[in-house]
Protein backbone atom coordinates (compact mmCIF):
# COMPACT_ATOMS: atom_id res chain seq x y z
CA UNK A 1 0.00 0.00 0.00
CA UNK A 2 1.15 3.22 -1.08
CA UNK A 3 1.00 6.10 1.71
CA UNK A 4 0.74 10.20 0.08
CA UNK A 5 2.81 11.78 2.85
CA UNK A 6 1.70 14.59 1.84
CA UNK A 7 -1.46 14.52 2.30
CA UNK A 8 -1.07 13.61 5.65
CA UNK A 9 0.96 16.77 6.69
CA UNK A 10 -1.19 18.68 4.64
CA UNK A 11 -4.36 16.70 7.32
CA UNK A 12 -2.01 17.25 10.10
CA UNK A 13 -1.58 21.35 9.49
CA UNK A 14 -5.25 21.49 8.84
CA UNK A 15 -6.28 19.98 11.78
CA UNK A 16 -3.62 22.24 13.74
CA UNK A 17 -5.29 25.66 12.37
CA UNK A 18 -8.43 24.56 13.47
CA UNK A 19 -7.47 24.13 16.80
CA UNK A 20 -5.47 26.96 16.88
CA UNK A 21 -8.05 29.45 15.48
CA UNK A 22 -11.28 30.76 17.59
CA UNK A 23 -13.96 28.29 17.18
CA UNK A 24 -17.31 29.78 16.49
CA UNK A 25 -19.37 29.47 19.58
CA UNK A 26 -22.44 27.02 18.98
CA UNK A 27 -26.35 27.78 19.22
CA UNK A 28 -26.76 25.89 22.30
CA UNK A 29 -23.22 27.10 24.03
CA UNK A 30 -23.84 30.09 26.81
CA UNK A 31 -23.23 33.31 26.08
CA UNK A 32 -20.39 35.49 27.69
CA UNK A 33 -20.15 39.06 26.10
CA UNK A 34 -19.49 42.23 28.32
CA UNK A 35 -22.26 43.84 29.63
CA UNK A 36 -21.40 46.80 26.83
CA UNK A 37 -21.09 44.18 24.03
CA UNK A 38 -24.60 42.52 25.90
CA UNK A 39 -26.41 46.06 25.68
CA UNK A 40 -25.44 46.60 22.10
CA UNK A 41 -26.69 43.09 21.44
CA UNK A 42 -30.23 43.51 22.98
CA UNK A 43 -31.02 46.75 20.86
CA UNK A 44 -29.74 45.21 17.85
CA UNK A 45 -31.75 42.18 18.54
CA UNK A 46 -35.10 44.15 19.54
CA UNK A 47 -34.38 46.34 16.17
CA UNK A 48 -34.50 43.04 14.39
CA UNK A 49 -37.93 41.38 16.01
CA UNK A 50 -39.48 44.78 15.76
CA UNK A 51 -38.78 44.45 12.29
CA UNK A 52 -40.66 41.93 10.97
CA UNK A 53 -43.77 44.26 11.22
CA UNK A 54 -45.44 45.41 8.83
CA UNK A 55 -47.11 44.35 5.02
CA UNK A 56 -46.55 41.74 3.34
CA UNK A 57 -47.16 39.20 0.34
CA UNK A 58 -46.49 35.78 2.14
CA UNK A 59 -45.90 32.49 0.38
CA UNK A 60 -46.44 29.46 2.84
CA UNK A 61 -44.32 26.56 1.28
CA UNK A 62 -44.97 23.03 2.80
CA UNK A 63 -43.20 19.74 1.86
CA UNK A 64 -42.91 16.32 3.25
CA UNK A 65 -39.68 14.48 2.05
CA UNK A 66 -37.72 11.64 3.46
CA UNK A 67 -40.05 8.86 5.18
CA UNK A 68 -38.64 7.89 8.24
CA UNK A 69 -41.40 5.12 8.57
CA UNK A 70 -41.57 1.90 6.27
CA UNK A 71 -44.65 2.21 3.97
CA UNK A 72 -45.21 5.58 4.59
CA UNK A 73 -45.62 7.58 1.39
CA UNK A 74 -44.89 11.64 1.73
CA UNK A 75 -48.04 13.77 0.81
CA UNK A 76 -47.62 16.16 -2.20
CA UNK A 77 -46.06 19.79 -1.41
CA UNK A 78 -48.28 21.96 -0.91
CA UNK A 79 -47.44 26.42 -1.46
CA UNK A 80 -50.35 28.75 -0.91
CA UNK A 81 -50.00 32.27 -0.69
CA UNK A 82 -52.06 35.39 0.74
CA UNK A 83 -51.50 38.82 2.69
CA UNK A 84 -50.48 39.39 5.78
CA UNK A 85 -50.75 42.50 8.23
CA UNK A 86 -48.27 42.48 11.20
CA UNK A 87 -48.68 44.77 13.77
CA UNK A 88 -46.74 45.51 17.03
CA UNK A 89 -49.20 44.88 20.07
CA UNK A 90 -46.93 45.58 23.20
CA UNK A 91 -43.71 46.67 23.57
CA UNK A 92 -41.66 46.87 27.12
CA UNK A 93 -38.62 46.32 25.91
CA UNK A 94 -38.14 43.17 27.43
CA UNK A 95 -41.31 41.74 25.25
CA UNK A 96 -42.53 42.41 21.98
CA UNK A 97 -45.67 40.81 20.85
CA UNK A 98 -46.78 40.83 17.08
CA UNK A 99 -50.13 40.25 15.51
CA UNK A 100 -50.27 38.61 12.35
CA UNK A 101 -53.84 39.34 10.40
CA UNK A 102 -54.34 37.47 7.04
CA UNK A 103 -56.02 39.42 4.39
CA UNK A 104 -58.46 37.11 2.04
CA UNK A 105 -60.72 37.90 -0.22
CA UNK A 106 -60.56 40.68 -3.02
CA UNK A 107 -59.95 44.12 -2.60
CA UNK A 108 -63.14 45.49 -2.30
CA UNK A 109 -64.58 42.67 -0.45
CA UNK A 110 -61.69 41.94 1.76
CA UNK A 111 -62.31 39.72 5.10
CA UNK A 112 -59.68 39.49 7.50
CA UNK A 113 -58.84 36.83 9.99
CA UNK A 114 -57.00 36.80 12.76
CA UNK A 115 -54.25 34.82 12.50
CA UNK A 116 -51.08 33.54 14.58
CA UNK A 117 -49.12 35.70 17.04
CA UNK A 118 -45.67 35.57 18.25
CA UNK A 119 -44.42 36.71 21.41
CA UNK A 120 -41.08 37.41 22.19
CA UNK A 121 -39.36 37.96 25.57
CA UNK A 122 -35.57 38.44 26.69
CA UNK A 123 -33.66 35.88 28.63
CA UNK A 124 -37.19 34.00 29.84
CA UNK A 125 -37.02 32.29 33.41
CA UNK A 126 -40.16 30.21 31.95
CA UNK A 127 -41.97 28.76 28.47
CA UNK A 128 -45.70 27.52 27.83
CA UNK A 129 -44.29 24.16 25.86
CA UNK A 130 -46.58 21.49 24.12
CA UNK A 131 -46.93 17.87 25.94
CA UNK A 132 -48.86 16.24 23.16
CA UNK A 133 -52.95 15.87 23.52
CA UNK A 134 -54.62 18.59 24.97
CA UNK A 135 -51.84 19.90 27.17
CA UNK A 136 -48.69 22.69 27.78
CA UNK A 137 -46.90 23.09 30.72
CA UNK A 138 -44.78 25.96 31.93
CA UNK A 139 -41.38 24.25 31.93
CA UNK A 140 -37.91 26.40 32.92
CA UNK A 141 -35.69 27.73 30.64
CA UNK A 142 -32.32 25.86 31.90
CA UNK A 143 -30.01 28.72 33.67
CA UNK A 144 -26.73 28.43 31.13
CA UNK A 145 -29.49 29.42 28.12
CA UNK A 146 -31.04 32.34 29.53
CA UNK A 147 -28.44 34.95 29.28
CA UNK A 148 -28.38 36.64 25.71
CA UNK A 149 -31.59 34.87 24.93
CA UNK A 150 -34.72 34.85 23.48
CA UNK A 151 -37.84 32.99 23.52
CA UNK A 152 -40.60 33.14 20.60
CA UNK A 153 -44.24 31.60 21.95
CA UNK A 154 -46.38 31.60 19.13
CA UNK A 155 -50.09 31.24 19.83
CA UNK A 156 -53.05 29.80 17.78
CA UNK A 157 -55.62 32.16 15.98
CA UNK A 158 -57.49 31.94 19.28
CA UNK A 159 -54.77 33.27 20.86
CA UNK A 160 -54.63 29.96 22.69
CA UNK A 161 -51.05 28.46 22.58
CA UNK A 162 -49.19 26.46 20.28
CA UNK A 163 -45.52 26.03 20.84
CA UNK A 164 -42.91 28.09 22.15
CA UNK A 165 -38.85 28.09 22.03
CA UNK A 166 -35.70 29.75 22.74
CA UNK A 167 -32.47 31.01 20.81
CA UNK A 168 -29.87 33.53 20.06
CA UNK A 169 -30.09 35.99 17.26
CA UNK A 170 -26.79 35.55 15.40
CA UNK A 171 -24.89 37.28 12.43
CA UNK A 172 -23.39 34.15 10.25
CA UNK A 173 -22.10 34.21 6.48
CA UNK A 174 -23.67 37.83 6.61
CA UNK A 175 -27.20 36.44 7.49
CA UNK A 176 -28.87 37.57 10.68
CA UNK A 177 -30.86 34.83 11.96
CA UNK A 178 -32.51 33.44 15.27
CA UNK A 179 -32.60 29.28 15.58
CA UNK A 180 -34.89 27.74 17.97
CA UNK A 181 -33.85 24.48 20.35
CA UNK A 182 -35.86 21.67 19.95
CA UNK A 183 -39.97 22.64 20.15
CA UNK A 184 -42.93 20.22 20.07
CA UNK A 185 -46.08 21.80 18.82
CA UNK A 186 -49.53 19.91 17.87
CA UNK A 187 -50.63 19.24 14.75
CA UNK A 188 -51.35 22.33 11.90
CA UNK A 189 -55.03 22.07 10.62
CA UNK A 190 -53.61 21.05 7.25
CA UNK A 191 -52.22 17.95 8.92
CA UNK A 192 -55.44 17.81 11.77
CA UNK A 193 -58.01 17.32 9.64
CA UNK A 194 -56.40 14.51 7.44
CA UNK A 195 -56.28 12.38 10.98
CA UNK A 196 -52.83 11.15 10.29
CA UNK A 197 -50.90 9.13 12.22
CA UNK A 198 -48.61 11.04 13.30
CA UNK A 199 -49.74 13.53 16.29
CA UNK A 200 -46.84 16.14 16.84
CA UNK A 201 -44.09 18.03 15.29
CA UNK A 202 -40.86 18.26 17.01
CA UNK A 203 -38.52 20.51 14.75
CA UNK A 204 -36.04 23.59 15.23
CA UNK A 205 -37.38 27.31 13.66
CA UNK A 206 -35.50 29.56 12.28
CA UNK A 207 -36.02 33.28 11.55
CA UNK A 208 -33.77 34.96 9.21
CA UNK A 209 -33.63 38.65 7.82
CA UNK A 210 -33.69 39.05 3.82
CA UNK A 211 -33.20 42.91 2.58
CA UNK A 212 -36.88 43.03 1.84
CA UNK A 213 -38.84 40.95 4.40
CA UNK A 214 -37.70 37.80 6.56
CA UNK A 215 -38.37 34.02 6.68
CA UNK A 216 -39.59 31.92 8.95
CA UNK A 217 -38.25 28.09 7.90
CA UNK A 218 -39.12 24.77 9.47
CA UNK A 219 -37.28 22.03 9.85
CA UNK A 220 -39.84 19.55 11.05
CA UNK A 221 -40.02 15.32 12.06
CA UNK A 222 -43.66 14.36 12.36
CA UNK A 223 -43.62 11.98 15.32
CA UNK A 224 -46.08 8.98 16.80
CA UNK A 225 -46.54 7.22 19.56
CA UNK A 226 -44.53 3.87 19.34
CA UNK A 227 -47.14 0.81 18.56
CA UNK A 228 -45.60 -1.55 20.90
CA UNK A 229 -47.77 0.66 23.66
CA UNK A 230 -44.25 1.75 25.19
CA UNK A 231 -45.01 5.24 24.90
CA UNK A 232 -42.18 6.36 23.51
CA UNK A 233 -42.22 8.78 20.04
CA UNK A 234 -40.74 7.68 16.73
CA UNK A 235 -40.28 9.28 13.59
CA UNK A 236 -42.63 9.34 10.40
CA UNK A 237 -41.65 11.68 7.99
CA UNK A 238 -39.37 14.83 7.36
CA UNK A 239 -41.47 18.11 6.65
CA UNK A 240 -39.76 21.35 5.48
CA UNK A 241 -41.55 24.53 5.84
CA UNK A 242 -40.96 27.75 4.48
CA UNK A 243 -42.98 30.82 5.11
CA UNK A 244 -41.68 34.09 3.13
CA UNK A 245 -42.72 37.33 3.94
CA UNK A 246 -41.86 40.20 1.51
CA UNK A 247 -42.70 43.57 2.34
CA UNK A 248 -45.80 44.63 -0.35
CA UNK A 249 -48.82 47.20 0.24
CA UNK A 250 -50.95 46.64 -2.78
CA UNK A 251 -53.91 44.95 -1.24
CA UNK A 252 -56.40 46.25 1.07
CA UNK A 253 -54.17 47.14 4.12
CA UNK A 254 -57.25 49.36 5.42
CA UNK A 255 -59.21 46.37 6.31
CA UNK A 256 -56.66 44.93 8.24
CA UNK A 257 -56.28 48.19 10.12
CA UNK A 258 -60.23 48.83 10.58
CA UNK A 259 -60.69 44.81 11.93
CA UNK A 260 -58.12 45.11 14.91
CA UNK A 261 -59.45 48.80 15.43
CA UNK A 262 -62.19 47.50 16.55
CA UNK A 263 -61.53 44.31 18.21
CA UNK A 264 -57.89 44.91 20.06
CA UNK A 265 -59.62 45.20 23.27
CA UNK A 266 -61.54 42.33 22.54
CA UNK A 267 -58.58 40.37 22.09
CA UNK A 268 -56.47 41.72 24.84
CA UNK A 269 -59.09 40.57 27.15
CA UNK A 270 -58.60 37.21 26.17
CA UNK A 271 -54.45 37.22 25.68
CA UNK A 272 -54.78 38.37 29.97
CA UNK A 273 -57.06 35.20 30.38
CA UNK A 274 -55.05 33.01 28.98
CA UNK A 275 -51.72 34.11 30.66
CA UNK A 276 -53.84 33.83 34.27
CA UNK A 277 -54.93 30.31 33.35
CA UNK A 278 -51.08 29.55 32.60
CA UNK A 279 -50.31 30.99 35.77
CA UNK A 280 -52.52 29.60 38.29
CA UNK A 281 -52.23 26.13 37.00
CA UNK A 282 -48.90 25.42 35.70
CA UNK A 283 -49.96 25.43 32.27
CA UNK A 284 -53.19 25.38 30.15
CA UNK A 285 -55.10 21.76 29.27
CA UNK A 286 -57.99 22.64 26.70
CA UNK A 287 -59.95 20.27 23.93
CA UNK A 288 -59.04 20.21 20.48
CA UNK A 289 -60.64 20.50 17.62
CA UNK A 290 -58.99 19.75 14.02
CA UNK A 291 -60.72 22.13 11.75
CA UNK A 292 -60.34 25.00 13.98
CA UNK A 293 -57.82 24.49 16.83
CA UNK A 294 -59.34 24.31 20.02
CA UNK A 295 -62.66 23.77 20.39
CA UNK A 296 -64.02 27.01 21.32
CA UNK A 297 -61.72 29.16 18.44
CA UNK A 298 -65.13 29.25 16.68
CA UNK A 299 -66.80 30.97 18.62
CA UNK A 300 -64.24 33.56 20.13
CA UNK A 301 -63.83 34.38 16.69
CA UNK A 302 -67.29 34.90 15.82
CA UNK A 303 -67.48 36.88 18.55
CA UNK A 304 -64.67 39.42 17.34
CA UNK A 305 -67.02 39.07 14.07
CA UNK A 306 -69.90 40.36 15.94
CA UNK A 307 -67.77 43.36 17.14
CA UNK A 308 -66.79 44.54 14.34
CA UNK A 309 -70.11 44.04 12.74
CA UNK A 310 -71.32 45.97 15.50
CA UNK A 311 -73.62 43.58 16.28
CA UNK A 312 -72.16 43.46 19.87
CA UNK A 313 -70.42 45.41 22.02
CA UNK A 314 -66.37 44.76 23.73
CA UNK A 315 -67.53 44.59 27.23
CA UNK A 316 -69.92 41.60 26.36
CA UNK A 317 -68.04 39.67 24.28
CA UNK A 318 -65.03 39.28 26.34
CA UNK A 319 -67.60 39.15 29.29
CA UNK A 320 -68.56 35.81 27.06
CA UNK A 321 -64.93 35.01 25.70
CA UNK A 322 -63.69 34.65 29.19
CA UNK A 323 -66.38 32.39 30.26
CA UNK A 324 -65.51 30.26 27.58
CA UNK A 325 -61.73 29.63 28.30
CA UNK A 326 -62.89 29.04 32.09
CA UNK A 327 -65.26 26.58 30.84
CA UNK A 328 -62.99 24.77 28.58
CA UNK A 329 -59.67 24.90 30.89
CA UNK A 330 -61.56 23.77 33.89
CA UNK A 331 -59.91 20.11 33.67
CA UNK A 332 -56.69 22.52 34.85
CA UNK A 333 -53.43 23.10 33.14
CA UNK A 334 -50.04 21.37 33.19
Amino acid sequence: MLINTKSILAAGLAAAAMLAAPMPALADDPIERSPAAEAAAFEADRETILSMAGDFAVVFDMQESTAWKGGYDPIDRKVTSGYESVRIVEDTGSKIVLQHLLVTGTKDNPYVVKHWRQDWEYEPSQILTYQGGDSWKMVDVPDAMRPGRWSQTVYQVDDSPRYAGWGQWQTTNGVKRWRSNWTTRPLARRDAVRDPIYDRYVGINRHQMTPTGWIHWQDNTKMMPAEDGSGDLVPVVQEYVLNTYERYDDYNIAAAESYWEKTHEYWAAIREKWDQVAAETGGIEIAQQADVGTTIAGELLKLADAIKAGETNVQSASARAVALIDEGTSRGGG
